[in-house]
Parts: structure tokens; C-alpha cells; sequence
């Protein structure tokens, strides 16, 4: 992002590699997520970050008025922005910037201090393997930059020859691999018009010979697409999905591949989500900021037959639960 474009009290944050997240509350109040932990930095003066939005959106081609009072953009580096305008954000017009930054984390960021290396050589395991794996979490918990770890591991025996097609809402995912073709969906124009969702890109990639799927996040009825491609010889894929903790994950799962097959009962939908996903991997965020795994479980369906509850082997479960 071009910096003249912002008010010089947000320059020094857009700049510093520890900042994440820059918060504009009540049109004025500066909040910075810095290295996992939210502070309170700077004020600005009334009406300055409605102008910086204005023209970060003008070259965009998007709007932010009173018939378009929110508006989610991805800028040209990469940023993500998500602004509101007065009156429904009642006290004054508030902005999120989700910062893109171009690099990976080694897995052992993402391990529990007291299991480091437990966890460690378990993620770098899965990483190596043929499995499909589920990322649960709540939103900062991390899901990503898993995601971008376990792609990109720093390993000798990592395969490089595979074709990785990568399908998000907005690009996030930072990937080194050599062969990946990366598609994001499109939001419909004012007219309604020229709308490309996650399940049209995902039927695309299918058509494009990959040998990895990665999906950003799944939320609608691409759940359905998914599970289908990964139970038609589709190994090795990678999805993030917002949960509470690794089995709300499957349930979650459960419900978006019905609602996208309206014919199906519960238990159809059970059975093919957990014949799709070998393992889940939950996220969360600590008090004190750190991003680290909780739970890593391997998918097993119940013996019962007849009975399609899934049953989670917890390989992993973090120390204080």
C-alpha cells in the first residue's frame, strides 16, 4: 500500500514486521495487534480515516456510502480492509487492516511451550503425509499460517513435484512451493452480476489437474465439493474451517455439506465427511497472545454399523485440558 495514501499516524505501523492488525474505532481511536496482543497507539483527527479510505478504494472500484455502508477489499499488497461508516458503526466510522506479510513460520511457533517437541515432529509428520487434514479455530487464531507452514515445511523430503491449486476468498496464504496455481472468488458487482464463489473455482481446479487442494476457508456449500474430491482419490488437501474445537469442527462440517445437499440425511452427510478427513487440527489464540495447536486427533467412525458419529483419536490434546 502506498503510504501517502494514510494518515502519517498509521505509516510507522504498516511498516513494523510485528504488527498484524490496525484497528480504527470511533473514527478515531488507533488500536495495533502487535505480536499476538492488542494496545492502544494513537488518535486521529475526526474525518481523516474516512479520506485515506476513500482513496485507497477510488483505484478499486469500490464504494463506501450511505447506500454502501461496508465494504471488504483486498488492496494491491495484499492488505485486507473491512470498513463500516457511520450510522452503523453509531459512533463513527471504524476500519480493520489485516496486514499481508510475505512469510512463513517454522511449526515450532505453533507448539505448546511445555510439548514443543512432541507436537513438533507430529505436525512435521502430517506435513510429509498423505492425509487430509481439517485446521479449526476462531478468527486470529492462526488456521493460516498453519496452513502455510504445513505447505511449505522446511524439510528435505517435502515433495516439490506435486501441482498445489490454491482457493481463497482473498489471498492470504503465504506458499514457496514452486508449482501452485492460486484462484480467488469474486463478490457480485452493484448490478448483481459477475459472482465467482469458492464451489465455482473449486469445480474448476478439479478440471486443472491438481495433485493438492488447498481451500482458504470453507463456510457455504463448497463443503460439499470438497469432501466429494477427497473422497474420489484427492489426498494430501488442506482446508481451515471456524470452530470451537476440533469435533464442533466435524459437526460444523456436518451441517454445511447438508445444507448444499438438501436431500441428504444427517447420517449421509457423516458418513462422507468422515470418510473425507483424516485428521483435525485445532487452533487457538492465549491469553498472552501466543498462537499454538490444542488438539490434533485422527478421524475414526464409529464401529457401530449403522452409526456414523464420528470418534476423534486425540494424537495431541494440550496440557491444561
Amino acid at each position: 500500500m502506498k503510504l501517502q495514501l494514510l494518515p502519517p499516524q498509521l505509516n510507522e505501523y504498516f511498516s513494523d514486521p510485528t504488527v498484524t492488525d490496525i484497528l480504527i474505532n470511533n473514527a478515531t481511536e488507533v488500536w495495533v495487534e502487535r505480536s499476538g496482543v492488542l494496545i492502544r497507539v494513537d488518535d486521529l483527527q475526526p474525518g481523516q480515516i474516512d479520506i485515506a479510505v476513500e482513496r485507497i478504494l477510488t483505484p478499486l472500484g469500490r464504494r463506501l456510502d450511505r447506500l454502501s455502508p461496508i465494504v471488504d477489499a483486498r488492496l494491491p499488497d495484499g492488505t485486507r480492509l473491512c470498513a463500516v461508516i457511520h450510522p452503523i458503526a453509531v459512533h463513527g466510522t471504524t476500519a480493520a487492516f489485516r496486514l499481508f506479510r510475505q512469510q512463513t513460520f517454522p511449526l515450532t511457533d505453533f507448539c505448546d511451550d511445555f510439548h514443543t517437541y512432541e507436537i513438533h515432529e507430529l505436525l512435521r509428520e502430517l506435513a510429509l503425509s498423505e492425509h487430509n487434514i481439517l485446521i479449526t479455530g476462531a478468527t486470529g487464531s492462526g488456521k493460516s499460517c498453519l496452513v502455510s507452514s504445513l505447505i511449505s515445511p522446511d524439510e528435505e523430503r517435502a515433495p516439490t513435484n506435486e501441482r498445489i491449486i490454491v482457493i481463497e476468498d482473498t489471498h492470504e496464504l503465504v506458499i514457496s512451493h514452486p508449482h501452485t496455481v492460486r484462484l480467488e472468488s469474486r463478490t457480485a458487482t452493484a448490478e448483481g452480476r459477475g459472482q465467482v464463489s469458492l464451489d465455482d473455482l473449486l469445480r474448476s481446479a478439479l478440471r486443472l489437474r491438481p495433485d493438492r487442494l488447498i481451500v482458504g476457508e470453507v463456510r457455504g456449500v463448497e463443503a460439499l465439493t470438497l469432501v466429494q474430491a477427497m473422497n474420489t482419490g484427492h489426498s494430501r488437501c488442506l482446508a481451515t474451517l471456524h470452530a470451537n474445537s476440533a469435533l464442533d469442527g466435524l459437526h460444523r462440517l456436518d451441517l454445511l455439506t447438508m445444507q448444499a445437499a438438501p436431500g441428504w440425511t444427517l447420517q449421509d452427510a457423516r458418513h462422507t465427511v468422515n470418510s473425507a478427513i483424516d485428521i483435525v487440527i485445532h487452533m487457538s489464540r492465549r491469553p498472552y497472545g501466543k498462537r499454538c495447536v490444542t488438539h490434533i486427533a485422527k478421524v475414526e467412525p464409529d464401529s457401530n454399523e449403522g452409526s456414523h458419529h464420528p470418534r476423534l483419536d486425540y494424537l495431541y490434546r494440550t496440557h491444561d485440558e
